[in-house]
């Protein structure tokens, strides 16, 4: 005997982009087939033109049964904490790709899937360019400096971005000037950050040794910090970042082996 399945799907869409809602309406019939990926793991994030905008579509992977649980009575999604973490981003004069929507649905009553909409951002650039050990600063210590203060000024406005990672923080120089943009939103901290939170908060950066004490110079700088803390404290918890990922890698290649 099979069980009917019951499918009941949440759709929340930014006022200023209901011209969309079709579009929308048909994205987890569409996502499959149409759209360019241009990110693909455990999620995946394909880009849409419609009607002359080029449009994000983060879809997130069915939730394990545990989580299905949990974001059906206890959490909030991903999709809907990216949707409105992007509103406080932008309302703390923070840059981010614009909200259009989020789509979440569930079937026989537990979450099964969900997707994140948003404007395309133009910035193209990532911090993935500094490599790790090997690489020095290769003469790009302006971009080291405004990076460092861009997370000063974020940090001074109450947030924190729990995967601040090379590939979540785009940047472009305009005008002789750095703008930087966050993605991958959806696990925020809105908070007082003080300095032991915000200088961790740089761990899971790449670059060498020189590359964290220029950034330590600058945001000590920018924050009324004392440098050699600021440098102690984020080579500190570089350390224990890398010893956690070459633990789990460990742990991956014997379970592959």
């Amino acid at each position: 005997m099979h069980t009917r399945k019951v499918t009941v799907m949440k759709i929340i869409i930014n006022p200023t982009y209901q011209h969309l809602t079709k579009f929308i309406e048909s994205l987890p019939q569409i996502f499959e087939y149409q759209g360019n990926s241009i990110y693909k793991a455990r999620n995946e994030i394909k880009t849409f033109v419609v009607d002359g905008t080029t449009i994000n579509v983060k879809s997130y992977q069915k939730p394990i049964l545990i989580n299905r649980i949990a974001y059906t009575f206890f959490r909030k999604t991903k999709a809907e904490r990216a949707y409105k973490y992007a509103f406080e981003l932008m309302k703390r004069g923070i840059n981010t790709p614009t909200p259009i929507a989020y789509i979440e649905i569930k079937t026989n009553g537990l979450l099964s899937k969900s997707f994140f909409v948003s404007l395309h951002t133009p910035l193209e650039g990532n911090l993935r360019l500094f490599g790790d050990e090997d690489r020095t600063l290769g003469g790009r210590e302006e971009l080291v400096d405004a990076f460092a203060k861009f997370s000063a000024e974020i940090h001074s406005k109450g947030v924190l971005h729990i995967d601040y990672s090379p590939g979540n923080v785009l940047y472009e120089k305009k005008n002789n000037e750095y703008h930087f943009s966050l993605i991958d939103i959806n696990r925020m901290k809105f908070k007082k950050v003080g300095i032991v939170e915000g200088c961790s908060n740089f761990a899971r950066m790449v670059g060498n040794v020189l590359f964290f004490e220029r950034i330590a110079k600058t945001y000590a700088r920018e924050r009324g910090f004392e440098y050699e803390e600021c440098r102690s404290l984020m080579l500190k918890y570089r350390t224990i970042d890398r010893k956690k990922r070459a633990k789990k890698n460990l742990i991956k290649k014997k379970l592959k082996s």
